[in-house]
């Protein structure tokens, strides 16, 4: 059975890939007013993603602990980092991560998603929300 957010997992990935296919050097190159290119907003995704595949796999492993997240912190410890990847390597980091957390997803076991909700930790199992609003902020950049 399909988990409440499979659906729009899936379509936010297929839209970021089908923005990731469209998009030029030039365009990845572009920065937005907070000193954002492009390529670093998809590589900001791809590390968010493969922050939660490493939780889940380790959850699934060893039971939950406490992993607490400053995402202010976070973000501006890997914006340099994020805007020195190469831009098509950014892309592709972030498409090869949104579908590894998309199926691991959905090989989490009921009782532990249950259990992780209840938890104190932050964890989005709808990655879309953070996806999508990521895109928004692209496609206004790109002027579309």
């Amino acid at each position: 059975m399909p988990f409440p957010f499979t659906q729009e997992n899936a379509a936010s990935r297929q839209r970021l890939e089908a923005l990731i296919s469209d998009l030029t050097e030039d365009q990845l190159r572009l920065m937005s007013h907070d000193g954002w290119t492009i390529a670093a907003f998809l590589a900001h995704l791809a590390c968010w993603d493969q922050r939660h595949l490493h939780l889940i796999r380790r959850w699934k492993a060893g039971g939950i602990d406490e992993s607490p997240v400053d995402p202010t912190a976070i973000n501006e410890s890997i914006k340099p980092l994020c805007l020195a990847l190469e831009p098509r390597v950014a892309a592709e980091l972030c498409r090869m991560s949104a579908a590894a957390i998309d199926a691991e997803l959905e090989t989490v076991p009921p009782d532990l998603m249950q259990a992780i909700d209840e938890s104190p930790n932050h964890f989005r199992f709808n990655r879309s929300l953070h996806r999508n609003g990521h895109l928004s902020e692209i496609e206004t950049l790109l002027g579309r």
